[in-house]
């Protein structure tokens, strides 16, 4: 059986497990880490990039997160999930960080202006999507982890509920019913939220 989700955790070639290989990885065994950017590189920016956009951005979040399993490979506990789980949620954290760091970056260095033109209208509606980003994710922390994890990997990761079955090492019918509690859940609680700041009730669309 395998120790952990993800494709290729456990080969029939005899090759080494994820976990044989952090293991080697903490005795200082560098091919060992060769082997794991072999097997989850691809993945990797293929999330880092759904999220950031930007494709140098992307890597950057990438060679972070591969840069923090080479310096602290003992951070991965194989007693609480599989290997290819926990780096992927590494690497969205860290992509979400660089995305929203940019956009700090950015707002700072937009020069204040009273003038208001037809082209304002473009930053508003980022101002908007920016504030209901934040709403999004403000919701997203209240759901408890098994269901914040397939929403994350589904719709922040681009993932389909199959390949989410893969990473997570649950079987796929254990994932649809997590994803339809996680947007049941996050429908009542943005519901709320919006009401509560528009002072209007919000429908549930069914």
């Amino acid at each position: 059986m395998a120790d952990s989700p993800g494709p290729p955790v456990a080969p029939r070639d005899g090759r080494p497990t994820d976990s044989d290989l952090v293991h080697r990885l903490a005795q200082g065994d560098r091919p060992a880490f060769g082997e794991l950017y072999d097997r989850y590189g691809t993945p990797a920016y293929s999330l880092a990039r759904r999220i950031c956009v930007d494709p140098e951005l992307a890597e950057d979040v990438v060679q972070e997160a591969f840069l923090a399993l080479w310096r602290h490979p003992a951070r991965f506990d194989p007693t609480r999930g599989g290997f290819g789980t926990w780096l992927m949620t590494l690497v969205h954290h860290r992509a979400v960080d660089a995305v929203r760091k940019e956009n700090t970056q950015r707002r700072r260095t937009v020069p204040l202006t009273e003038d208001v033109s037809p082209s304002a209208e473009g930053s508003d509606r980022e101002a908007l999507v920016s504030v209901v980003s934040a709403e999004v994710r403000a919701a997203l922390r209240t759901l408890p982890e098994e269901q914040r994890q397939v929403i994350t990997l589904a719709y922040l990761g681009g993932y389909t509920q199959c390949e989410v079955a893969k990473l997570t090492g649950v079987p796929l019918g254990t994932v649809k019913s997590r994803t339809f509690a996680a947007i049941r859940r996050l429908r009542s609680t943005l519901g709320n939220l919006w009401a509560g700041e528009t002072g209007e009730t919000t429908g549930v669309h069914r």
